[in-house]
């Protein structure tokens, strides 16, 4: 399997030393930045390329990491070419751009897989497998908290520009809107405010998000682009009518679920707490790697990645008007 991977910034970086374990071909990088690209080809022995449309020439597959505002165009270059595709979130910028690349996609009979890592964090997928036995009964209230300095390491600082990425709301909090529609299911309506909505000339942002489920639970996302330089904090509660799961900002314990019933503290080693723990962005496309040479259903689909987008636009048209939206008008 031939691989090419495009953009060259941290998560072509990322995802080139992933592919590098596995048993492909990483055949070459493509990049706005020709010395980065070519720096990052020397790493792995591979080509830089000059142009998208020759790496497409010559892989299997290719993976997309560049600036969520080219994501559409790649996509349907690739699928036009008839390569698979691994696509980092967000999947698109709107939602009439994600529902072209997903209807491309299966017309050339592609695989288009979103990669939402947090899917493949092992504190997130040990407390999901919790969920899933039913140890803390039906999910009620979830809470999640993704809080991290200003980005200031994209190219062209990209991601500060709210046309090209969406802001905090759709680069940053999606990786929680995904995990949370994961565990509690499909997403209703969405509320949320933030200091840019209030302050549009601020730096940095925050920003609070509800999340209606469709069965009734309650999701409540935190995010911030506000902390000191170096710093990127998260943590996560998930509360259901017999039992709670925790895991702190920082906590050197990963995961503490809390037995209503049973009154106890389950101080599990649900997460491997060892530096040897596999690199969630690895196993992520070990994952890819496996959907595409054994049939592996994909953990996260490309209607997925649709439905984080969607869930992303409702919260920032909610900041615009200060109401809340509906998911079916963002559809």
């Amino acid at each position: 399997m031939k691989i090419g991977i495009v953009g060259s910034g941290f998560m072509g970086r990322t995802h080139a030393a992933a592919w590098a374990k596995l048993p492909v071909e990483l055949v070459g990088i493509a990049s706005a930045d020709a010395q980065h690209a070519e720096k990052l080809a020397a790493e792995y022995g591979a080509k830089a390329f000059d142009s998208f449309e020759a790496l497409l020439a010559e892989v299997d597959v290719v993976d997309i990491c560049t600036p969520t505002h080219l994501h559409h165009g790649m996509v349907l270059q690739a699928a036009a070419a008839g390569k698979h595709i691994v696509c980092e979130k967000p999947l698109a910028r709107t939602v009439a751009q994600a529902r072209d690349m997903i209807a491309a996609c299966e017309k050339a009979n592609i695989q288009l897989l979103v990669a939402h890592v947090l899917r493949f964090s092992p504190e997130y997928v040990q407390a999901k497998a919790v969920v899933e036995r039913g140890d803390i009964g039906q999910v009620a209230v979830q809470r999640f908290t993704r809080c991290s300095a200003l980005p200031n390491w994209a190219a062209d600082n990209w991601l500060m520009d709210l046309e090209k990425s969406g802001g905090m709301l759709l680069d940053l909090m999606i990786h929680d809107f995904d995990y949370a529609r994961w565990v509690a299911g499909d997403v209703e309506s969405v509320y949320a405010k933030s200091l840019r909505g209030q302050h549009p000339d601020a730096t940095e942002d925050y920003a609070l998000v509800m999340l209606k489920h469709s069965n009734g639970a309650i999701s409540n996302v935190e995010g911030g682009w506000a902390y000191a330089p170096g710093m990127f904090r998260t943590a996560f509660e998930i509360a259901g009518d017999a039992g709670l799961i925790e895991h702190p900002a920082d906590s050197s314990t990963p995961l503490g679920i809390y037995m209503k019933e049973k009154n106890i503290v389950a101080a599990e080693a649900l997460v491997p707490t060892s530096p040897l723990t596999e690199d969630p962005y690895y196993t992520q496309i070990k994952h890819f790697y496996e959907v595409l040479t054994s049939g592996l259903t994909s953990r996260v689909t490309a209607e997925d990645g649709l439905a984080a987008v969607q869930i992303g636009l409702a919260a920032i048209e909610s900041v615009r008007t200060g109401r809340q939206v509906q998911i079916a008008e963002v559809a």
